[in-house]
């Protein structure tokens, strides 16, 4: 099944508004047998530079958790009556210059239906979401994970 991305991408910028204030777009999110993926770009703009005239580390950053965002939403989301999303940890590595325009794509690291059975145990799930931001070249210039959790509500 296609999420709506314009939709997902909405509500979040909507609950998120740094995305917005960085110019992050979500533009795609796909569920399916395969997974839960989340596309999402970054401008290449001179107030999000660094001293090497790419995207600052901290915009990366906001990129990656973003589009991880897009994937718990899209998996997620119409679950927000059992409990709240957070992110709980993060780890980045920065493995190439970034240079210009720069996409992330995430993937969720864990079935849906297996975080879900726990959530109804009673348990607070932890989840991975892992990410690779690319270059317009397609060269991998960062790679990160997110682990996400989703706290019971009451």
């Amino acid at each position: 099944m296609t999420v709506d991305a314009t939709a997902l991408a909405a509500g979040l910028i909507s609950a998120v508004p740094f995305a917005r204030t960085v110019g992050i777009e979500i533009t795609n999110v796909t569920l399916d047998a395969g997974g839960v993926r989340a596309v999402a770009t970054l401008p290449d703009e001179e107030r999000l530079h660094n001293h090497v005239a790419g995207p600052h580390a901290g915009a990366l950053f906001a990129l990656g958790e973003t589009a991880s965002g897009a994937v718990v939403m899209a998996a997620f989301g119409q679950h927000l009556s059992l409990g709240t999303p957070l992110a709980v940890r993060a780890d980045i590595a920065y493995h190439k210059l970034a240079r210009g325009p720069v996409t992330a794509t995430a993937t969720l690291g864990r079935g849906v239906d297996e975080v879900l059975a726990e959530l109804a145990a009673g348990e607070r799930p932890e989840f991975p979401v892992a990410i690779e931001i690319t270059r317009a070249d397609g060269a991998v210039t960062t790679v990160m994970t997110v682990v996400w959790t989703i706290r019971p509500h009451g």
